[in-house]
């Protein structure tokens, strides 16, 4: 589903598709690669703070060897994003080619300067890493909570200027609820989001810690902790669509299809229930199931 936000058209539309032109203007090596209005400069890397809106928390030097890599050979081809912070800079997206240029000694990396409020800067930040899947699902997670409680946003908005589906953005808020140690595992990719789903269907701390052990140790796949799910469920709760298993396969649907799925299942029998709400998106679920 097209995002309606401007923020959800990515960040191709912040940045300027012009010819850049040199211009030197000051004794530290910034030049200006105007024009003025898109204030785009080669800024001095000791100039540039990191952004305290920045949803990713883990940066690991390994994972940044490609991107020095190509650093090293290609230069920095995609601008940072920054905004002017009196006489330095406030970095908004491109934390992960600063610590390269960092680490590589670079003096000078290319910015362009934009205007933003504290809420554009989390906003523009979370995009980038969301588009670039740099973020794990709890700081997903967090960055989404955080853009609902300190700027009054629901669900559907963040959903909106994310480009997701709001049950996308559900559910990965619904993270945050699973115990510590469960969060850990997710971080480290010792399970997937599909296993903490699955989790997440058990009512209490205790059994969702048991099941994760049980993931752990018997190296379940999502769809093996699915079905253990449905049995170790049996007993308490009839299996129609309130198993956590269904539930946990129902939002899958959901966030492929990017439509409302019901599944109405009992004693292993059921139907699954596609909604749509126009001719041309009928069309794209067909296209979608039929691949």
């Amino acid at each position: 589903m097209p995002p309606k936000g401007g923020l959800g058209r990515g960040l191709g539309s912040l940045i300027p598709n012009k010819k850049i032109i040199k211009q030197a203007v000051s004794k530290e090596h910034e030049d200006l690669l105007v024009d003025d209005a898109d204030k785009i400069l080669n800024v001095s890397v000791d100039k540039i703070d990191l952004n305290p809106q920045q949803p990713r928390q883990t940066f690991d030097h390994s994972d940044l060897e490609e991107l020095i890599n190509s650093i090293k050979e290609y230069g920095i081809i995609q601008p940072l994003i920054v905004t002017k912070q009196g006489l330095r800079y406030e970095l908004i997206a491109g934390e992960r080619r600063l610590r390269s240029a960092k680490i590589l000694n670079l003096k000078t990396v290319p910015v362009i300067v934009r205007d933003a409020d504290e809420q554009q800067k989390l906003e523009i930040a979370l995009i980038e890493n969301v588009q670039r899947k740099n973020l794990n699902p709890i700081e997903e997670a967090i960055a989404y909570k955080k853009m609902m409680d300190e700027f009054n946003l629901t669900q559907d908005e963040v959903a909106d200027k994310v480009a997701k589906s709001r049950s996308s953005v559900a559910n990965t808020i619904r993270m945050l609820s699973l115990p510590e140690i469960v969060q850990k595992a997710l971080i480290d990719n010792k399970i997937t989001e599909g296993h903490a789903r699955v989790i997440a269907g058990f009512e209490t701390e205790q059994e969702q810690l048991k099941f994760l052990e049980q993931i752990l140790n018997y190296n379940f796949t999502v769809r093996d902790a699915e079905r253990e799910s449905r049995k170790l469920t049996k007993k308490k709760i009839k299996r129609t669509a309130t198993d956590p298993a269904v539930e946990a396969v129902k939002e899958t649907l959901r966030e492929s299809l990017g439509t409302k799925v019901e599944v109405k299942k009992r004693a292993g029998k059921g139907q699954i229930i596609i909604n749509f709400y126009s001719e041309e998106e009928f069309d794209g679920l067909v296209d979608k199931i039929s691949k």
